[in-house]
């Protein structure tokens, strides 16, 4: 079997994050860039899968501009087979919108024919959780998403969902798509042996027009905004205290 894994470019979940002065967006200049966390983990998972003999190949997937090169890098020096590379988008800027990103992967699947394509939940700098579904839909395939525990068995895929109310075990047919959740796994860090290696295999780099998908955007960012700061504490001496600021300051009681 083989498995596909999409990966996104994102700012690294270290950095803090700026705003332009203008609201335009946020600024990008100078700041770390890196593999979103949640496709790491289904990096991870698929590695995981061909160490059990469950997949034979693994091919990383990305899409957006030239830099993504050093996310799929990423992605082969942690154990990925090979990997593609679809340019939509010139500047670091322009963020390709999960339609666009579904249509572009479905070409991907119908050449690929994978056997299960494995996404991260969501990306952590627009938070749409959307493509995975959307990829679902456009190819016809079953869907298991926020996944916290997956496992193949034959022709089905075993799939633990997080859900509001607790836990949810659920079997899709093969192929499927799946979006995987924080508590799937502890992605490993790839050894410098492994960074070399991944310079050697194979990344194709092809266009979005080579797949005859549109992939300028329909929705427009008016505007973006820092969240509020939050107020400090107080500190308190006794609990009447506490009691009567809540009465009397916040009004909560």
């Amino acid at each position: 079997m083989k498995v596909l894994v999409p990966v996104k470019r994102v700012i690294d979940y270290n950095v803090k994050v700026r705003v332009k002065a203008d609201g335009s967006g946020v600024d990008l200049a100078n700041v770390k860039m890196s593999m979103n966390p949640f496709d790491e983990i289904a990096v991870e998972q698929a590695i995981r899968l061909k160490e059990a003999g469950k997949a034979e190949e693994i091919v990383a997937v990305s899409i957006g501009v030239k830099q993504n090169q050093e996310t799929l890098r990423t992605a082969l020096a942690m154990g990925a087979d090979r990997a593609i590379l679809i340019v939509a988008a010139d500047d670091v800027h322009d963020d390709i919108e999960p339609l666009a990103v579904a249509k572009l992967l479905k070409a991907v699947v119908e050449e690929e024919q994978p056997g299960l394509v494995l996404c991260g939940k969501q990306a952590i700098d627009n938070d749409m959780n959307a493509t995975g579904q959307m990829l679902s839909a456009l190819l016809g395939w079953s869907q298991a998403t926020f996944a916290s525990e997956l496992d193949i068995d034959g022709d089905q895929a075993v799939v633990t969902r997080e859900v509001d109310g607790g836990l949810q075990t659920i079997k899709v047919n093969m192929p499927t798509v799946a979006t995987v959740d924080l508590r799937l796994n502890e992605p490993r860090y790839a050894s410098l042996p492994n960074i070399m290696k991944a310079k050697k295999k194979p990344l194709d780099e092809k266009a979005a027009a080579d797949y005859g998908v549109d992939v300028a955007n329909r929705l427009t960012v008016v505007k973006t905004s820092e969240p509020e700061s939050r107020k400090a504490g107080v500190k308190v001496a006794s609990v009447d205290e506490l009691v009567a600021k809540l009465k009397d300051e916040a009004g909560v009681l």
